[in-house]
């Protein structure tokens, strides 16, 4: 199932990997309080932030105040996981239905996953946002758009109040398309500096099987003014695929980068990106530590119903199949890691 970036090219014009909806992100977000600040004031920023959060995504009031960790249930139906760090009081959101993290909240309340607005959060359709997943396929192929790990529903197989282990097995849905002997588990762990994922691939068949595999991350920004983007990019080339007709290989001559235009592209080797943000005074390193090697770039610049300009997708992408043998497996290791901009 290669999709070699030559195909990627070829098909760029007509797919994109999301499309956003109309309205605008609500970026439910602040800067670090002072270190003078009172302990009772910092509780109610963090609450009052979390309420905005909240709102913005159509919880109730309850939902909104709830502190606790556990399986819950969202106004829709849907299940998720909520995981709370008893030191730091850094929450997030873990969906069953396509295995999808939906949100990240740090002990100082900033929150740093997106979520479209127009997202259906009652299983109708894959959640658009949050860390969404790309798999057995990324972009278009021999099966769906991006696979089906995304719209199905994901079991947990493990849980405590600060980590979550969910398992994807074959069904007659995934069976229909892709009719291959596997089991992909999602670990997601509230550390108290950062989140981390471990995606897991094992061949339980005899045959081997080739597949692609995504990150599809949303991230909020307060501004894409204030955003920018640091990593290994200089020298790298890369697909532009709005570049040409229907999209060309470039090299990228910036060691950091601002977004100033709409974005659609693929760094292969790249896998070390830092989001630094002047509105927030906090950067998130994205740390793909084992089998994400390439990042994936994208913004809708200039579209106000998209929202453009209060997101960045920041993809963690294993984009080259991997060829897995009856019985081996595959990992895949990210964590998002907050920090305060230095001065």
């Amino acid at each position: 199932m290669k999709l070699s970036l030559a195909l990627l090219a070829a098909t760029a014009a007509t797919s994109s990997a999301f499309t956003v909806g109309p309205q605008a992100f609500n970026v439910a977000s602040r800067a670090p309080s002072s270190s003078s600040a009172l302990h009772a004031s910092r509780a109610a920023d963090k609450i009052a932030s979390r309420s905005q959060w909240a709102e913005a995504r159509g919880y109730t009031a309850d939902a909104a105040g709830a502190s606790a960790a556990g399986l819950l249930t969202n106004d829709d139906g849907l299940e998720y996981v909520k995981l709370v760090h008893p030191d730091t009081g850094a929450t997030s959101e873990v969906y069953l239905f396509g295995g999808v993290v939906t949100s990240y909240i740090d002990g100082e309340g900033t929150e740093f996953i997106a979520v479209r607005p127009d997202a259906k959060m009652d299983g109708s359709k894959p959640i658009s946002g949050g860390l969404s997943h790309c798999w057995p396929q990324f972009g278009p192929g021999e099966i769906q758009q991006h696979g089906f790990a995304r719209n199905v529903a994901w079991t947990v197989k493990s849980m405590t109040d600060t980590s979550v282990e969910l398992e994807m097995a074959p069904s007659d849905y995934t069976k229909e398309m892709w009719d291959k002997e596997f089991l992909c588990t999602f670990t997601v762990t509230l550390e108290d500096d950062q989140l981390t994922t471990k995606m897991n691939v094992d061949n339980k068949g005899e045959e081997s099987f080739d597949f692609q595999a995504a990150l599809h991350s949303y991230f909020t920004v307060s501004a894409l003014d204030n955003l920018e983007i640091a990593g290994s990019f200089e020298g790298k080339e890369f697909l532009n695929k709005l570049a040409g007709d229907g999209g060309e290989m470039q090299t990228e001559e910036r060691s950091v980068l601002t977004i100033g235009e709409e974005y659609d592209r693929v760094y292969t080797g790249v896998n070390d990106p830092v989001l630094k943000d002047k509105g927030t005074g906090k950067s998130l390193s994205i740390l793909n530590t084992a089998g994400w090697e390439d990042t994936v770039l994208w913004n809708p610049y200039g579209d106000e119903g998209m929202g453009y300009n209060n997101f960045v997708c920041v993809e963690s992408v294993k984009f080259d199949s991997v060829s897995l043998d009856g019985g081996a497996s595959w990992t895949g290791d990210m964590a998002l890691k907050p920090a305060a901009l230095e001065e």
